[in-house]
């Protein structure tokens, strides 16, 4: 375990990253404390992939590890079977035991990017260590330690109530499994997105009610997708942590020029008065620094350099990439949509059709917008190049 910092400069630094902090003086006491704090952040595997919006409150669990403290990470295998209790159901659906365990497959390897994940600095945990042993009386105990006015405080839920949308009991419990989590790895600290305060509320109350010291609540600012929505694998605006750095950096370079203080609050490490004097100097160049900074963080400083390097050959030189890979399929004519599928630029002919009549689409670096277009890929014929999006490239060619 790490020195502890000194307690001022660690709420100092822990507030960069913090929008809400109940309460900040109980805090301030316990880092003034002789004993590292335990410090939880839990995170459902619902989707494979984590990206850059999961990443704010996990860098800030491994700020806590750097200040000398101890990180409980939690995989919410139990808490994903659940749902969504947010009413948006289409997005985060109920899942399998099987598409869990599928999901989470490959969580700690994305989140050991940011978190040192060494048994020694880091627990690890699954909640259905303890939900897989209740039975029904466990879960009607634990659902009468608060009361259904408590529960629907809970922001969303009233909304949901106002709008006569549905409400279902189940979702009613997530809160709880949240804040039963807290007593169960005994909890200093809990870290969250600010749209989960309610639920790190609950982990307050219920320690309260098994005698415990109450864990103090910090919940970090939401970081926005590329396209200033909130970061989604299903709106397509996020940046997976396991993007390869070219696709990385690209993303950053997309930002919008207001996006950038966040980001490089949120983000980076840079200092707020480097990251200032940036801001201060030419849009572009401080976009550049942005994606640098991300790119490096997760993927080293020379592959970022090497994408800097690679995206301004591609984007102010107008140079093709230099890493073009390629595709063999078997020999036919092709219909460019299953084209774009056959050769991975798209994830369905769908896609690829809209991509193309939205003008998103080159075949041998000529814009096509015709979603009809026949290619004819036959033996000995010379591979084709084709062009999705601004950062997808393939040459195809029979095999």
């Amino acid at each position: 375990m790490s020195p502890r910092a000194d307690p001022e400069l660690a709420l100092q630094r822990i507030r960069r990253l913090a929008s809400d902090i109940v309460t900040g003086d109980e805090l301030a006491g316990r880092l003034r404390s002789d004993r590292p704090l335990r410090i939880k952040f839990g995170i459902d595997p619902t989707f494979t992939e984590v990206h850059l919006g999961h990443a704010v409150p996990i860098r800030l669990l491994r700020l806590f590890q750097e200040l000398g403290h101890f990180p409980v990470l939690i995989l919410g295998d139990a808490t994903a079977r659940l749902g969504d209790p947010t009413g948006r159901n289409e997005q985060r659906p109920a899942l399998s035991k099987e598409e869990v365990e599928r999901n989470a497959a490959t969580y700690l390897d994305q989140i050991g990017r940011i978190l040192d994940l060494d048994p020694a600095r880091c627990e690890m945990r699954r909640n259905s260590e303890w939900f897989g042993r209740m039975d029904f009386f466990d879960a009607l105990k634990l659902a009468a330690r608060t009361t259904v006015a408590r529960l629907l405080e809970r922001d969303d839920f009233q909304k949901r109530m106002q709008a006569a949308a549905p409400l279902h009991l189940h979702e009613l419990l997530y809160p709880l499994m949240q804040g039963w989590d807290s007593v169960m790895v005994q909890a200093d600290v809990e870290l969250g997105g600010n749209d989960q305060l309610f639920n790190l509320h609950m982990g307050r109350l219920l320690q309260e009610r098994e005698g415990m010291q109450p864990q103090v609540c910090v919940t970090t600012p939401l970081l926005l997708g590329t396209d200033g929505r909130k970061m989604s694998k299903t709106y397509g605006n996020h940046v997976p942590l396991t993007a390869p750095p070219q696709d990385m950096y690209g993303k950053v370079m997309s930002l919008s020029d207001a996006l950038m203080p966040d980001w490089f609050r949120l983000a980076t490490n840079l200092d707020e008065a480097e990251a200032a004097a940036v801001l201060a100097g030419h849009p572009r160049d401080a976009k550049a620094r942005l994606a640098a900074a991300v790119t490096a963080a997760l993927h080293g400083p020379a592959a970022a350099a090497a994408a800097s390097a690679e995206f301004d050959r591609r984007f102010q030189q107008h140079a093709l990439p230099s890493d073009i890979p390629e595709v063999r399929i078997a020999p036919g004519d092709y219909l460019l949509p299953n084209l774009l599928k056959e050769a991975g630029l798209a994830p369905s002919t769908s896609a690829a059709r809209r991509l193309i009549e939205q003008g998103g689409v080159r075949l041998d670096e000529q814009v096509c917008t015709d979603a009809k277009t026949v290619v004819r890929l036959h033996d000995g014929a010379p591979a084709r190049l084709l062009q999705a999006g601004k950062r997808r490239f393939a040459r195809v060619a029979p095999r």
